[in-house]
């Protein structure tokens, strides 16, 4: 094993070891014009944005076809199997792509279906983070994209029933953040409440991916409950980061005590970065600024070996394991948005470096050897070297992120392709297909895909050219930036007190460390959403750029 070393020592001018890994690799990468095949035209993006979408319907009329009203697709077998709940979940998390598409009949008959057959007052206990992300989230996309004439998908006998279904869902998640740290539970029955021999271990992630979701829904429904216990929950999680302002990976919802201390930037972390910073941009509240401003400058400070971020000793930052691991891919986009586009460039090469060596990236590729890791071999489709290079490209223009999405895409189809749908890769060396197509490759996969091939030819969707800016929840749903979910009467202020939201669980009441909204200083409706400085690096315009 690795002996541990600290990053302050390369700060002081000692080259770190892990500079020189996979560098050959990355070299190309990193070369102007490095691509496999000559670069992307206007015309080929074209091509490559139909072939997406016909990626896409290849996908989810298998799975209407072959699983349906399960929640997911076999592919190799074509057959359908219920990984989460049993409530059709491939569907409710595709239907905000087939509005993205442009396909207002697939997409009305969906919500629809949704609408009348869909209930939640059933036995089943179910993850509190998937359910949120992917049916919360998908719930809630598809209501504002149904239920509002300027989105052009207006559905006319639509009558809220997926708000209905959202605030019945979210009472059912309710019981998971009664606990002393206001830290949910990692699951909980929807029938029943929380198990009484369930965990008390949840992910950082699982703590603190709720914010968008719980927010969107308060506001829509002017009940405070939602948006204020998950706020509890990252304000319970940030008030026990370290000294170093670094969280671990898995705490105990109980006594508050990390039981994985290691710090990263990937699995069982990544998305209470991208919450918190997402959580600002939408609702404008500068508590969740101030958590990611401090989150992100101690992990550019502890993690950042650039290019590459490895994960270390929240305490001590001491490295504990030299490891990519493929969630580690949406980290560029997200320094997009917060304006640091120059490390995300070098970092997303160094990423895709490992996606063109495989064909795939796999759920962990060891720095200190250049391979594989053992045991995490696969590559189950996931998003997010995608979405981080639909970033990129919006940011800079270069077509040289056209030229990673089409090997993106030519892997895809080449080695994921199967009857029915996309399979997942069990092992990247070997390209060895696995029966199983998880709800996520139809709802951000694909989704990023096509928005970037679409972006290339002059956008015409929703997201681009619609009458709202969009934040992306962490499973790729679209949640706009309307005045009903901007603007609020108050936003809290946090002001670093680290003791700060570690109150008992019992009782859920607004903060008394509040101030009245100040839109000077805030994100007050969708206009202003572009110029807001939140970094002593870079501000949004636009969303990044036109």
């Amino acid at each position: 094993m690795m002996q541990p070393m600290r990053l302050r020592l390369r700060r002081q001018g000692r080259a770190s070891p892990l500079l020189c890994l996979s560098a050959a690799i990355l070299a190309a990468a990193l070369l102007p014009g490095a691509a496999v095949a000559d670069g992307v035209t206007p015309s080929e993006a074209r091509l490559l944005r139909d072939e997406v979408k016909d990626m896409f319907y290849h996908a989810f009329d298998g799975y209407m076809q072959h699983a349906f009203p399960l929640d997911e697709l076999r592919p190799l077998s074509c057959q359908g199997e219920d990984s989460l709940g049993g409530y059709a979940l491939t569907l409710i998390d595709s239907l905000d792509t087939l509005a993205l598409l442009g396909d207002k009949e697939r997409f009305a008959a969906g919500v629809e279906w949704v609408g009348k057959n869909v209930r939640f007052d059933i036995n089943k206990t179910v993850s509190v983070f998937e359910t949120n992300i992917r049916i919360l989230g998908g719930l809630l996309s598809a209501h504002l994209i149904a239920s509002d004439y300027a989105t052009g998908m207006e559905i006319e006998s639509y009558d809220g029933q997926l708000l209905h279904l959202s605030v019945d869902l979210a009472q059912r998640l309710l019981p998971a953040f009664d606990t002393p740290t206001g830290i949910p539970f990692g699951s909980v029955n929807l029938l029943y409440g929380v198990d009484d021999d369930e965990s008390k271990i949840t992910s950082t992630a699982g703590g603190g991916t709720l914010t968008l979701e719980f927010g969107v829904l308060s506001r829509l429904t002017n009940n405070t409950v939602f948006e204020q216990v998950a706020k509890k929950s990252v304000r319970g999680i940030w008030a026990r980061r370290s000294k170093l302002n670094l969280v671990g990976a898995h705490i105990n919802v109980f006594t508050g005590e990390w039981t994985q201390k290691d710090a990263g930037i990937g699995t069982s972390i990544d998305s209470f970065y991208e919450y918190v910073l997402k959580a600002y941009l939408l609702f404008g509240d500068e508590e969740y600024l101030y958590v990611f401003q401090e989150a992100y400058k101690a992990a550019m400070h502890y993690l950042h070996h650039d290019p590459w971020y490895i994960e270390v000793n929240m305490n001590s930052g001491a490295t504990v394991w030299p490891l990519f691991n493929s969630l580690q891919a949406f980290w560029p986009g997200l320094q997009v948005l917060a304006g640091d586009v120059d490390p995300a460039i070098r970092t997303h090469a160094a990423f895709f470096s490992v996606w063109k060596k495989y064909g795939f990236t796999p759920e962990g590729f060891n720095l200190a050897t250049s391979t594989v890791q053992n045991g995490q071999r696969s590559y189950p489709l996931r998003p997010e070297l995608i979405e981080s290079t639909y970033w990129l490209f919006k940011a800079t223009r270069d077509y040289r992120y056209l030229d990673v999405g089409r090997d993106i895409l030519a892997s895809l189809q080449y080695a994921a392709k199967c009857p029915c749908g996309y399979c997942h890769i069990s092992d990247v060396e070997t390209h060895k297909q696995d029966d199983h197509m998880e709800s996520f490759f139809l709802a951000e996969t694909v989704k990023y895909l096509w928005l970037l091939f679409d972006l290339a030819v002059g956008p015409d969707n929703i997201v681009e050219n619609g009458p709202y800016k969009y934040i992306f929840s962490t499973e790729g749903h679209l949640l706009p930036a309307t005045p009903e979910i901007t603007l609020v009467d108050e936003h809290c202020l946090y002001f670093g007190d680290r003791g700060y939201g570690s109150g008992d669980g019992s009782s859920i009441q607004q903060s008394a460390n509040c101030a009245q909204f100040d839109e000077r200083r805030t994100v007050s409706s969708q206009n202003s959403l572009s110029n807001v400085l939140f970094t002593t690096r870079g501000y949004i315009k636009e969303f990044v750029q036109d």
